[in-house]
């Protein structure tokens, strides 16, 4: 797959089929509309073209909202496409003076003159131009003039999409990771460096990697103990137990993320380490004891393999 950041730096595609999203998460649901550019593409023998955005719309158009959480991040969402097959990937930067453009200017600016598409696939509902004034009505009324084929999107499928990415969404933030993993196909996933903590998991004989996010805008599943599988730079994966949350036994008040990856004794600092959720084991609590936390992460650990098998 080839990835495209420079608009002025385009290839002259090959009977381009285009479809436009953010397609967040690449969820199960998004590989409905992979599978139709490819059969379109293989139609007409051509190339499949996604057009994506960065950064997200919603944080160049309200930009007063700290609410947004992504399931991928862009480097996670390259990655996921380039595994479906996809020839194409252009990220388009997102700006205000992009936002502004009119749905006309848009049309023949940007779709027509850069991809000059044979085929547009595109949701019933989606829309375009400043102040959404565009539509699948307006790429009707031209589809003539310009010579593009025009697949419709139809709206069970995009409201599949769309509570499929909600159901995403809320089973990450209660924890149901079962229930996520299923709506999106494959294991959810956060990646981070190891950074130093304060060393109190190696005194309490659980030695634990505390992961940076590179993005902060990356969901960060419901807190609570976890089974989880741990890949060090790309490597094999190693069953672990992740812990997210404030410590509550020690008063803790920033979010940890705290992974303990069994029979496992590197130093792994600075490495970026991959954790994959498996399972949800059970929600923090405070211990009065230090021998009680052990404790109960002896028998989360043993839950935790289990699991994991």
């Amino acid at each position: 797959m080839q990835v495209h950041r420079d608009l002025d730096q385009l290839p002259e595609f090959r009977n381009a089929i285009i479809t436009i999203g953010t397609f967040d998460g690449v969820h199960a649901g998004h590989r409905f509309i992979i599978e139709q550019l490819q059969q379109a593409a293989k139609e007409c023998h051509g190339e499949t073209v996604i057009i994506t955005f960065d950064p997200h719309p919603r944080e160049v158009l309200q930009p007063q909202s700290n609410t947004l959480r992504l399931l991928t991040t862009l480097p996670e969402k390259i990655a996921l496409l380039e595994k479906e097959g996809i020839d194409h990937l252009v990220v388009v930067p997102f700006t205000k003076a992009f936002s502004e453009m009119s749905a006309i200017s848009y049309l023949e600016d940007f779709l027509i003159q850069r991809f000059r598409p044979h085929t547009i696939i595109i949701g019933y509902d989606h829309r375009f131009g400043h102040n959404r004034e565009g539509g699948l009505e307006l790429l009707e009324a031209e589809q003539q003039q310009y010579g593009f084929q025009l697949i419709e999107i139809p709206k069970q499928v995009v409201h599949d999409l769309t509570v499929s990415s909600t159901k995403i969404r809320n089973s990450l933030n209660e924890g149901a990771v079962q229930l996520a993993n299923e709506l999106l196909g494959y294991t959810y996933f956060l990646t981070g460096t190891v950074c130093h903590g304060d060393k109190m998991g190696r005194q309490l004989g659980y030695p634990t990697a505390n992961l940076q996010l590179a993005d902060s805008r990356k969901l960060i599943p419901a807190e609570g103990i976890y089974a989880v599988r741990a890949s060090i730079n790309g490597q094999a994966p190693l069953p672990a137990v992740m812990s997210i949350g404030n410590r509550p036994t020690f008063n803790g008040t920033d979010l940890r993320l705290e992974v303990h990856i069994f029979d496992f004794n590197e130093d792994i600092y600075d490495q970026q380490v991959t954790v994959s959720f498996v399972d949800y084991i059970r929600p923090n609590r405070k211990f009065e004891k230090i021998e009680e936390l052990v404790a109960q992460m002896d028998l989360d650990s043993a839950k935790a393999r289990e699991i994991l098998g």
